[in-house]
């Protein structure tokens, strides 16, 4: 028999009790390039996401979540480890996880407890042995590649996966009814929620879309939900609205090839992308809603934490960018919503700072399980019942991919954000961005070179020397971490800088640099 605890809870000044089963059933749901404003929680009217919003209604929103590292791979690694990009190694051009350290995981350390834990959709990376160099390989093209058996259930994917249902090998059952893998994952969750019930146990299930990560392919089932739609473009949608940003930033195939080749370009390509991108996202928010009635259906929905929230954020044009991964708002920050039913169900909104490095946490916390002294995230339960509570006073943004100028690394505070590039090749030189994110959300305005933000760019240094001394002291140097230690120093000087520079990053520049010239 289940223990239950009575929770006190002060709700409009009045105390409510309410029950709560000692060990919660979680449900993780993590999309794929998903925009914080590409919510209609988040203030969007012109995208549909009508499950997400009755979930964000009941639940918690944060509306200062950010991926500490804004891309698909490096950051599903920090959401299971809970760790920073320099201590998991995993990024696209650094490697994976090692196997030790997928020990200490979120999925590991819940199964250990007893938890029926289950894995559905893109995984994202590789889980591998490292070689004699301690170097981990981030390849997973093969199922002895990724942790299969470290699940109850496995439907996961190799690589980005496919929106095809049938070639997807651990869905492919479903693939007559439900084509498009998006709902298919819907599906399989039901099937899991029956599973877990009959096993007796608590259960956790983390469901990784692969939507509305590019290509755009949505499912043709929802074709005329936005048939007849027109769309807004953002207020800094545009080259225009990034000439003010350091050059660094627009080196980088997010600047150089993506606006175009996503198509952004003109407003015809525009409305085209942004409608099947639209798409993407109302299919994910189906499959929640098919998740929810299934939990209602077994009669597991009272005693089920919803978590959802995306790997990173998407530009969409902004500043002229196509894509993630750089520290602007669009790219790093994204939607986020808690909902335990246990709670009294009144709407709430933090602007807390958080990261994906709480997920993991967060979720060993609700199951009442230890978190590992490794994990640089904390926990938000705290928040639920005291949202204007400041879990921390800064992030960092970590930008370890690509080309070697618009390679950086950013702190943000609640209001502010410090953005460092440190390259100096080319006739560039290193320099500073500084938004104050309250007044000028859509970054427009950088304070960096304004002597009247004298003092704060003076503190936001040094929130920034702190978090790479602390980089310096606990990051790793296998996977190709260790010249950073160098590089993102802002007292080093550029001369030094460029020796320990991996010459395959300035190489990634001269690619994009030559592709931007093929397509004028």
């Amino acid at each position: 028999m289940k223990k239950i605890l009575l929770i006190l809870s002060l709700v409009s000044g009045h105390l409510i009790l309410f029950a709560q089963n000692e060990k919660p059933n979680i449900l993780f749901l993590f999309s794929d390039d998903h925009a914080y404003q590409a919510c209609g929680f988040n203030g969007n009217e012109e995208v549909k996401t009508p499950n997400l919003d009755q979930l964000a209604e009941k639940g918690l929103v944060f509306d200062n979540y950010y991926n500490t590292t804004p891309i698909c791979a490096a950051s599903r690694a920090q959401v299971l480890t809970g760790m920073l990009e320099y201590k998991t190694g995993v990024n696209f051009e650094h490697g994976g996880l090692s196997k030790e350290k997928f020990q200490k995981s979120y999925p590991v350390l819940l199964q250990d407890e007893g938890y029926y834990t289950g894995f559905f959709g893109k995984f994202g990376f590789g889980v591998n042995e490292p070689d004699e160099d301690g170097n981990i390989s981030i390849k997973h093209k093969s199922y002895d590649q990724v942790p299969v058996a470290e699940f109850d259930d496995w439907k996961g994917g190799l690589g980005q996966t496919n929106y095809n249902t049938a070639k997807n090998k651990y869905i492919a059952e479903y693939a007559e009814e439900y084509p498009h893998a998006t709902r298919a994952y819907g599906a399989a969750a039901g099937d899991f929620f029956a599973d877990a019930k009959e096993s007796g146990k608590p259960f956790c299930l983390s469901v990784y879309f692969k939507a509305p990560h590019k290509p755009s392919q949505p499912d043709p089932f929802f074709d005329d939900v936005f048939k007849d739609a027109t769309f807004t473009k953002p207020a800094n949608f545009g080259r225009e609205n990034g000439a003010h940003l350091p050059e660094q930033a627009r080196s980088g195939r997010q600047y150089l090839s993506y606006f175009n080749k996503f198509g952004y370009s003109t407003e015809k390509k525009y409305q085209a992308a942004i409608r099947k991108y639209y798409q993407l996202v109302y299919g994910v928010d189906y499959a929640v809603g098919m998740m929810i009635e299934a939990l209602e259906k077994q009669g597991l929905a009272e005693n089920t934490i919803i978590i959802y929230t995306s790997d990173n954020g998407y530009s969409n044009g902004a500043h002229g960018f196509g894509g993630k991964t750089l520290p602007y708002e669009e790219a790093s920050k994204a939607p986020c919503i808690i909902y335990d039913p246990r709670a009294p169900k009144n709407k709430r909104r933090t602007n807390s700072l958080v990261g994906n490095i709480d997920m993991a946490p967060t979720i060993l916390k609700y199951a009442g399980v230890e978190i590992p002294e490794n994990m640089d995230g904390v926990a938000l339960i705290d928040l639920y019942e005291k949202e204007t509570m400041d879990i921390r006073e800064v992030l960092p943004l970590i930008q370890a991919y690509g080309s070697a100028p618009v390679q950086s690394l950013t702190v943000t505070t609640k209001e502010w954000k410090y953005i460092y590039w440190p390259y100096e090749g080319r006739d560039m030189k290193a320099t500073e961005e500084l938004y104050h994110k309250g007044e000028d959300a859509l970054e427009m305005d950088n304070k960096a070179t304004n002597k009247k933000y004298a003092k704060v760019l003076k503190k936001m240094r040094a929130l920034y020397d702190i978090e790479f001394n602390r980089w310096k002291k606990l990051g790793m140097e296998e996977n190709e971490y260790g010249f950073y230690k160098t590089y993102f120093d802002r007292t080093v000087s550029w001369e030094e800088k460029s020796k320990v520079l991996p010459q395959k990053y300035e190489q990634i520049y001269e690619k994009w640099i030559r592709k931007s010239l093929k397509n004028k």
